[in-house]
């Protein structure tokens, strides 16, 4: 991981630098050795730390002390303490506190979503869909985890999800579970996204593991479940719903026979954590 990240957080350092730090070069700090914090200015949960840690460590800036993922922080917490050159400190400044300041914010909006379902339904898990900004895929996906949420699908190869178009170019939710069924390796679970209880009975009974029940309201969502369980089917399958969801309505959701609520709203609309970084000690010129 720390590798790949690595390459990634230097292409976009590039992009916010690509000619240097003009300021830090004519002022001729670049080797001045300092100690430096990361502070938080609004309350948070942190996340993917140790991926944070291992990134600023192969970048030469060194980690003294850093706090856990998963943690609450309050306003004037330290979250990390670094030294290193300054040069350094200061280039990749804003494009980490960017970084961070997204995931802290994924973790804190997934924690808030969570605790909502918990209060009403501790059995219910909230996850995340695949919707996330291109390339932070896997730390995006990590955030929802540090937050206390499910990661779903990290990408298309990790499980077969039967959506809205695939049925149309097949045919037939019927027809596209049944050609999955026949192919399918068994270490990986199948899921169909339907959208009336017609469908959501015919993936069941073509033996789907999962039904997404996609942009329903709670009460559409009772009555599938209601039929489901009529038919005796409702033991058989994961039952998920998703589209629409968001912190105003979760809880509605969260109080019905669903076994999973997945969302985008943590990964494309967190809330914003506000971080900063402050040299704090020269240590050497």
């Amino acid at each position: 991981m720390s590798f790949w990240l690595t390459q990634e957080f230097t292409r976009w350092v590039r992009e916010d630098s690509p000619f240097g730090d003009l300021t830090t070069e004519l002022l001729g700090i670049s080797n001045v050795a300092v100690n430096a914090v990361i502070i938080a200015k609004s309350e948070g949960v942190t996340a993917c730390m140790e991926e944070l840690v291992q990134l600023l460590e192969s970048l030469e800036v060194h980690v003294i002390k850093h706090l856990p993922s998963g943690v609450e922080v309050e306003p004037g917490e330290v979250v990390v303490e670094v030294s290193g050159r300054a040069g350094k400190l200061l280039l990749i400044e804003r494009t980490l506190l960017n970084l961070m300041s997204y995931l802290f914010g994924v973790a804190t909006s997934t924690r808030k979503l969570v605790e909502s379902v918990r209060a009403v339904n501790p059995k219910v898990r909230v996850a995340a869909t695949r919707k996330v900004p291109p390339g932070l895929r896997y730390l995006a996906k990590k955030a929802v985890r540090d937050g206390g949420g499910d990661t779903h699908r990290y990408s298309l190869s990790d499980a077969v999800m039967i959506k809205d178009n695939h049925i149309k170019v097949v045919g037939g939710v019927r027809e596209a579970v049944r050609k999955v069924r026949g192919e399918v390796s068994f270490i990986h679970k199948v899921e169909v996204e339907v959208e009336s209880v017609r469908e959501a009975v015919e993936a069941a009974l073509e033996g789907a593991d999962v039904i997404m029940l996609d942009n329903m309201t709670p009460e559409e969502v009772g009555e599938v479940i209601d039929e489901l369980k009529r038919l005796g089917l409702r033991s058989k399958v994961i039952i998920e719903v998703s589209g629409g969801i968001t912190p105003e309505n979760i809880s509605d959701y969260a109080a019905l026979d669903v076994d999973v609520i997945s969302s985008s709203y943590m990964t494309m609309n967190p809330e914003r954590v506000d971080l900063s970084l402050e040299i704090t000690k020269v240590l050497e010129e």
